[in-house]
């Protein structure tokens, strides 16, 4: 798959995107560590759909304005991408943090979408367990941690992760801190917001999530109303990296779904 790169201006901030594929638009949002280069998940649905991957202000070489300082300004920026773009009704595809920057996005314009896809999202308090600190731990072990087999994690970024991967995860962890620290990685509005949606939406879960706990899946499920849930087995956190053939299948078949 041939992918272009090119750097934006939205609403002032300069975004790096790559775009690829042909037909029906959909943007995907990436994990809070961001997105590996060459992602077999991308391809596959670039060759059903046209496809813009962003990396998020502050993250993956895209400009961090100073007065960006919530996820709901993210939200924002993407909502002017999607307009000045004029992508008409776009799909959301969005992965971890992503998911909760597209959920956002989804309830401030509840009709605009076509489809919405949450895969391990977060941005709801789950009620019993937690959304894992990445404070508490190394940005190595909470890379790791979103991985249910770890030998998916060092074909991907190596046993031993190159010196740029390991100072590029520590400079997306302290974006994600200034934007999403308190309280840390949900928005306690946010399922108020979602009842009026009108999007269909599919919740992804990796059955051996250890990031973001399953309760939150089903929360956005309860949340959403036009939603359903789809458990991958054998899969944490980054669903998309360790089971992409998979993944892929379940969004293709969903949005292009009647």
């Amino acid at each position: 798959m041939s992918w272009i790169s090119e750097t934006v201006s939205i609403a002032g901030v300069a975004l790096r995107i790559a775009r690829a594929g042909s037909g029906a638009p959909v943007l995907v949002l990436h994990h809070d560590v961001g997105k590996p280069d060459h992602m077999p998940f991308y391809d596959a649905l670039a060759s059903h759909f046209s496809v813009l991957a962003p990396s998020h202000p502050g993250y993956d070489g895209s400009e961090r304005p100073e007065w960006l300082r919530n996820v709901r300004d993210v939200a924002v920026v993407y909502q002017r991408l999607i307009a000045e773009r004029d992508l008409g009704p776009v799909s959301l595809v969005g992965l971890g943090f992503g998911g909760w920057i597209a959920a956002e996005m989804a309830a401030m314009a509840p009709r605009a979408f076509r489809r919405l896809v949450l895969v391990g999202a977060m941005g709801i308090k789950p009620e019993r367990g937690e959304i894992a600190d990445q404070a508490l731990v190394s940005y190595i072990d909470y890379a790791r941690r979103g991985f249910a087999d770890q030998g998916a994690f060092d074909r991907i970024f190596g046993a031993d992760p190159p010196t740029a991967q390991l100072e590029q995860w520590d400079l997306n962890r302290e974006m994600t801190f200034r934007i999403a620290w308190k309280p840390y990685m949900y928005n306690p509005t946010l399922p108020h917001l979602l009842g009026g949606l009108a999007t269909p939406a599919l919740v992804v879960w990796g059955s051996d999530d250890r990031i973001v706990p399953l309760e939150c899946g089903e929360r956005y499920v309860k949340a959403l109303g036009r939603a359903r849930l789809s458990v991958v087995e054998g899969a944490g956190h980054f669903v998309e990296m360790e089971k992409p053939d998979e993944l892929a299948r379940l969004v293709v078949d969903f949005v292009n779904a009647a």
